[in-house]
C-alpha cells in the first residue's frame, strides 16, 4: 500500500483546515473541530466533540483496529498563532500552492501534520483495511497558549488513554524524543522615589532593573542535555518609571527561561532568585511565575522510538533522532500519563509562526506514508 496516498486529497484537506481561522488568542477552535469531527465520522470513527466552553472545542475520534485492546494516539493541535503584527505577502487564510510549497497559517504548525495523519486512515479505508490497533485522534484546542483548554482538559477528564502517542508537530520528519520546557517569570524591582534632579536622593528601580537584566539575559545556568543543549534566558519585556524627572519607584521585567527535563516550577524560579540575590549591592525584587511548561523526554532506546525511527528511515533515509528547543503537548502524555510519545511531522519549525508560513508538499506526502506504515504496524 505504499503508493495509495492521494496527494491531491491530502492537500485539499489541509487547505480546508487553513481556511478556518483558529487563531489563539482568542482561540475559537470550534469551527475547525466541527469540520474534523465530520471528516472522522465519514471515516467510520467513533467521535466525541468535547467543549471547554467559549468555542474551545476538541475532538476525540477513535478508528477501530484489528486489535481493539491496544491504542495508538495521534495528538494534533487545531489552534494556530495569530497573524497580527506580521507582514504577509498573501492572505494567510487563503491557502495557495506554489511549486512544492503550500502556504497559509497553520500549513506547517500543524494542520499539515493533522491532514497527513488523516490521509493515512483514508488510504486504509480505500482498501477496506483496518489499522493494526485502534487509532485515537486527539485533535485539541489551546496548544499554543499552554493546553489548559485542550490536551490538559481532555487529560483531566480521562480522554487520553493510549499505549503510545504520535504528535505530528513539524520536525522535518525527524523523530523528536526530547523538548525543552519554559518558565515565563515576572520580576518586579522596587525602588524609593524622589526628584529626578537629585537622582542619588532615592533608589531607582529602573537602574536596579538594568542590573537584573544584565545578570539574567543570556545567563548560562550550567546544565546541558545531549539533544537539547543548554538552558537559555531571555529578558523580553521591561516597563517602569513614571516620568523622566521622577526617580522610579517600580520597574517590571519579564523573562523567558527555557528549561531541561527534570526542572520544576519552584526550582526554575529559585535559580532566577539566586542570581538576583547574589548582586552586590542588593536589588529589592519580587518574582512570580506567569507560565510554566514542563520539559519532557522519552528514552531514545525505548521500543516505541526504535519502531517509529525504523519506519521514518524507510521513507526518508535522512531521518534522525532529535530534540526540540520548543515545547509541545507531548509533555502531558510523557510526564503525567507515562505514555511513550514521539514527535514526527512534516515541515520545519523555522517556518512555524512566521509570515508566509508554508509546508513542503513532499513532506506532507512522505509524512502520510510514514503514518500509514505506523498505523499498519503498531503492536
Amino acid at each position: 500500500m505504499n503508493d495509495v496516498i492521494d496527494a491531491d486529497r491530502l492537500v485539499g484537506l489541509v487547505k480546508d483546515l487553513i481556511r478556518l481561522d483558529s487563531s489563539n488568542p482568542p482561540g475559537g477552535e470550534s469551527e475547525v473541530a466541527r469540520h474534523l469531527a465530520g471528516v472522522m465520522e465519514d471515516l467510520g470513527a467513533r467521535v466525541e466533540l468535547i467543549s471547554a466552553g467559549d468555542g474551545r472545542d476538541s475532538v476525540v475520534a477513535t478508528v477501530a483496529g484489528k486489535d481493539p485492546t491496544r491504542t495508538l494516539a495521534v495528538n494534533g493541535h487545531i489552534d494556530v498563532v495569530p497573524v497580527t503584527g506580521q507582514t504577509w505577502t498573501r492572505d494567510p487564510f487563503t491557502p495557495e500552492v506554489r511549486g512544492d510549497r503550500l502556504y497559509g497559517r497553520g500549513a506547517c504548525d500543524m494542520k499539515g501534520g493533522i491532514g497527513a495523519a488523516i490521509e493515512a486512515i483514508r488510504a486504509l479505508r480505500d482498501h477496506d483495511s483496518l489499522p493494526s490497533t485502534n487509532v485515537a485522534f486527539h485533535l485539541v484546542a489551546d496548544e499554543e497558549t499552554g493546553g489548559i483548554f485542550g490536551t490538559q482538559w481532555l487529560m483531566d477528564r480521562g480522554h487520553l488513554a493510549a499505549d503510545a502517542c504520535l504528535v505530528p508537530e513539524p520536525t522535518g520528519l525527524h523523530v523528536g524524543v526530547a523538548e525543552r520546557g519554559a518558565l515565563f517569570a515576572r520580576i518586579t524591582v522596587h525602588g524609593r522615589g524622589g526628584h529626578g534632579s537629585v537622582p542619588d536622593s532615592g533608589v531607582s528601580a529602573v537602574a536596579g532593573a538594568a542590573r537584573v537584566v544584565d545578570a539574567l539575559h543570556l545567563r548560562d545556568f550550567g546544565v546541558e542535555h545531549p539533544l537539547l543543549g543548554r538552558t537559555t534566558c531571555n529578558v523580553g519585556k521591561i516597563s517602569g518609571g513614571a516620568a523622566p524627572n521622577v526617580i522610579a519607584e517600580s520597574c517590571v521585567i519579564e523573562v523567558d527561561r527555557r528549561l531541561l527535563p527534570g526542572a520544576s516550577r519552584d526550582s526554575a524560579v529559585k535559580e532566577l532568585l539566586d542570581v538576583v540575590e547574589s548582586l552586590d549591592p542588593p536589588v529589592d525584587i519580587d518574582a512570580e511565575a506567569i507560565v510554566f511548561v514542563e520539559a519532557s523526554e522519552i528514552d531514545r532506546a525505548h521500543p516505541v522510538v526504535e519502531w517509529i525511527d525504523q519506519i521514518a528511515r524507510s521513507v526518508r533515509t535522512d531521518s534522525e533522532i532529535v530534540g526540540s528547543m520548543l515545547g509541545s503537548d507531548a509533555r502531558f502524555y510523557r510526564n503525567a500519563l507515562s505514555i511513550p510519545t514521539v514527535l514526527l511531522g512534516p515541515g520545519d519549525i523555522a517556518q512555524a509562526h512566521t509570515a508566509d508560513e508554508w509546508v513542503s508538499l513532499t513532506d506532507l506526502t512522505d509524512a502520510a506514508h510514514i503514518y500509514l506504515r505506523a498505523f499498519q504496524s503498531f503492536r
